[in-house]
């Protein structure tokens, strides 16, 4: 039986939020924690994706300006269409 391939930090970006969410099945979260530790890169990545969730969950629809809203909301569906 062979060790499963290192995980990528493409694949790493791709599973973060399964990660966060405690979703990730036991094998791919083992892969993906033995990836942080060897790349400061995707370590440092993870880290902003906590701090963003933790600093926007405290955020209120009403407080996120119409135009940030706009943007955004252009951004991810030119983002879907690729």
């Amino acid at each position: 039986m062979t060790a499963p391939a290192e995980l990528t930090c493409k694949e790493l970006v791709e599973l973060v939020t399964e990660f966060l969410e405690g979703y990730l099945p036991e094998p791919d979260r083992e892969r993906f924690e033995a990836h942080l530790a060897i790349c400061d890169g995707c370590t440092a990545y993870v880290e902003q994706m906590r701090t963003t969730i933790r600093v926007t969950g405290t955020l209120t629809e009403e407080q996120v300006p119409q135009e940030a809203t706009d943007r955004l909301l252009s951004a991810f569906r030119s983002w879907k269409d690729r």
